[in-house]
């Protein structure tokens, strides 16, 4: 396998009482695309920014590229990219300033500079606008710009905190693009996400909650973690709804996503016909009711909601972590 390119062990943070990061263990390996999942306050920048060196950790250790973060901070540094939430662009300056002042900030040699500039603006689309100011750009453009900027001295291992928040779908995708040729280069990355579509396109992920990382695998193998049937239920009212499916036998959960009902069941429950039966008797309506496969979004929210519909024991499996 090679030596991975970020390793945590038992890595942890705390202000005062408040625990931010709690015993984190993971190892990211080169050349993989690793999601960290969670809700706000889970501890996801905190973690980052212990990976990247702005913090110091309380207890535990971690390395990325083979250096310890906290004895060769300096070392990780030249390796490493870091996209924060709040991506400092100079809005007063055009796209390719920003990227030549981050070239001088990052120490990149003069000789190589403009074809770096180059590339990175063909590779992030940006190069028709050149010479238009930061501070007039689209959100997905400067979120891109922003990327660009942090590629600048070529990094090995990219950490990136919610780069996509905020900026409409096509701009996601097309962001997304970019992450997979970057993938395709050898770059090793580190993202996390609230979109939980974004997540399944990672090679792993970790869902964490309360500081803690409570599940880490391939999507596909979170998915299957599911105990049971899943059953959409689309009803009304849909609170009476709720309740009356409650007193199913065989229930493992209910979700509620919007104006749809998530219905867990043990395997050999109720069909769709006795649940449309089951809601009539308490004078609800169904609108609507079907079998459907799981998403990360109902293993996570299973998980968050203490509901017993998943296999919570975590692996660090490794196996199909290429998307």
């Amino acid at each position: 396998m090679g030596q991975p390119m970020i390793v945590a062990r038992g890595l942890r943070k705390s202000w005062g009482a408040a625990v931010a990061v709690d015993g984190l263990d993971f190892e990211v390996g080169r050349g993989e695309i690793f999601g960290l999942v969670g809700p706000d306050g889970a501890g996801k920048t905190t973690a980052i920014r212990l990976l990247c060196g702005i913090l110091d950790a309380d207890a535990g250790e971690a390395a990325v590229a083979g250096f310890d973060v906290r004895r060769e901070s300096e070392e990780v540094k030249k390796r490493i990219g870091y996209m924060s939430q709040r991506f400092s662009l100079y809005g007063d300056l055009t796209v390719a300033e920003n990227l030549r002042f981050f070239a001088e900030l990052f120490h990149v040699p003069r000789d190589g500079r403009r074809a770096r500039e180059a590339e990175l603006l063909e590779f992030s689309r940006l190069a028709p606008y050149r010479g238009r100011l930061a501070q007039n750009l689209s959100g997905g453009m400067r979120q891109k710009l922003a990327l660009a900027c942090t590629l600048i001295h070529t990094p090995e291992v990219l950490f990136l905190d919610e780069p996509t928040t905020g900026v409409d779908p096509v701009s996601r995708r097309d962001f997304w693009k970019i992450l997979y040729e970057l993938l395709r280069g050898g770059v090793t990355i580190f993202v996390s996400t609230p979109y939980m579509d974004e997540a399944e396109r990672c090679g792993r992920v970790a869902l964490m909650d309360g500081g803690r990382v409570r599940l880490c695998d391939t999507p596909g193998a979170l998915r299957g973690r599911m105990q049971g049937r899943l059953v959409e239920v689309v009803a009304t009212p849909q609170r009476r709804a709720r309740e009356a499916l409650a007193q199913l036998p065989g229930i493992l959960g209910i979700q509620v996503f919007g104006d749809r009902l998530h219905l867990w069941l043990r395997d050999g429950g109720a069909d769709t016909a006795a649940i449309c039966e089951h809601l009539g008797r308490h004078g609800v309506e169904t609108c609507g009711i079907r079998a459907i496969a799981p998403g990360l979004e109902d293993v996570f929210v299973s998980l968050l909601a203490g509901q017993s519909p998943i296999s919570t024991s975590i692996q660090n499996s490794r196996e199909g972590a290429a998307p």
